[in-house]
Formats: C-alpha cells, sequence, structure tokens
C-alpha cells in the first residue's frame, strides 16, 4: 500500500496572503504628493493657487489613471484616489468597481488622521521642549496649549494644522481653555508661527 502522507513540501501555503495588494496602484510618491499637494489646496488663501495645486495633483494622478476627490464625512475629511475608470459622468459607478483595494483613502482632517496617537502627542511635546528650548517658556505654553488641541481633538501633528483649524484654536480652545497669562496673550499668534518654524513647516495663518 502506497504512502499517501501528503509531502509537507508539496502542501499549499495557508499563510501566504490570497489578496495581495493590487500592483498597478500610483507609487507611493505619487500618493504622498497627491495628500501634499490637496493639503496644500486646502489651505491657500487665493482660489487661483487652490486650483494650481488641484490641477498639478490630478496631471501626476492621471499618470497612472488614478483621479481625486475629498469626500466630507461627520468628523473628518477624506482625500480618496482611485482609478479614473470607475468614474462616469462625475460619479462612482458601484458596478466598475471590480477591486476595492485599489481604492486608496487617507484622512486630512479629524480623529484618526496620521499615526498612533502617543506617537503624535510624543512628537507633539518635542516640538514644544524645542521652543522652550529655543523661544523662551511663554511661547512654550502656548505651544503646549496648541499640542493638547491638535493631540485632543484632531489627532495630527501641530504643523498639519489647518488655517481653519488654527483659527479654531485661536478664537476658540485658547480663550476658553489655555489660561494664558497677558503676556502669553499678547504673543500667541506668534508662537503658532514659531511652532511651525521648529518644525521646519510652513504655517498657513
Amino acid at each position: 500500500m502506497p504512502d499517501e502522507t501528503p509531502d509537507p513540501s508539496e502542501a499549499p501555503d495557508v499563510l501566504t496572503d490570497d489578496d495581495p495588494e493590487p500592483d498597478d496602484l500610483p507609487p507611493e510618491s505619487v500618493v504622498d504628493e497627491a495628500e501634499r499637494l490637496t493639503k496644500l489646496a486646502r489651505e491657500a488663501a487665493v482660489d487661483a493657487e487652490a486650483t494650481a495645486y488641484r490641477s498639478d495633483r490630478d496631471e501626476r494622478l492621471a499618470d497612472h489613471g488614478y483621479t481625486a476627490r475629498v469626500r466630507e464625512d461627520e468628523t473628518r475629511d477624506v482625500l480618496v484616489l482611485h482609478p479614473e475608470e470607475w468614474v462616469e459622468d462625475g460619479e462612482i459607478r458601484t458596478e466598475r468597481v471590480e477591486d476595492i483595494d485599489r481604492g486608496i483613502e487617507i484622512a486630512l482632517s479629524g480623529p484618526g488622521e496620521g499615526d498612533d496617537w502617543a506617537e503624535i502627542d510624543d512628537y507633539n511635546r518635542d516640538i514644544v521642549a524645542d521652543v522652550r528650548e529655543e523661544h523662551g517658556d511663554d511661547h512654550a505654553a502656548n505651544v503646549a496649549a496648541l499640542a493638547d488641541f491638535m493631540g485632543n481633538h484632531y489627532a495630527k501633528p501641530v504643523h498639519d494644522a489647518t488655517a481653519d483649524e488654527l483659527e479654531e484654536f485661536l478664537e476658540d480652545y485658547y480663550r476658553r481653555n489655555a489660561w494664558p497669562t497677558a503676556g502669553q496673550r499678547d504673543i500667541v499668534e506668534k508662537s503658532v508661527r514659531v511652532a511651525f518654524s521648529v518644525a521646519d513647516e510652513r504655517c498657513p495663518l
């Protein structure tokens, strides 16, 4: 009677991912640039500038057969990148979506944007420490309040704040929650710019 014990080398690999990531996604560098250009467009003070950023983004994605839109959920805005072939007359046709994994979603604002909250908070505290070392305690106190606001309300690094989020911080959160001294209150807008400068990022104010 022949030995019918299966040869392990011939057995199927049950740990193999049966649904690997599609190989026709845009390169990571293109996705990152699409996110960056979208954020710049949202922060732009002039309509023409915003249009230029979006056009640049759309051209880069089109080279890979993709398009972009921003979905506004109840708690956050999400950049959605997906194949152009899914769209007809400006609407996504569900019958054309054969592989949902070809869609890419990137949170632009609100809870869940970015990495783990604890990592974001650690990063923001490092920014506060750098501000204290380079610019003193008053600026550091203001930036600490900004770090609390961005971490707890948007789960984002301080330098990812949009113009609208910074306005919300200055006009609402800071007045109600920060309890600043008169000196700190007088320089809070400069403190925000200092935080962005320390992070080597452009401030949208």
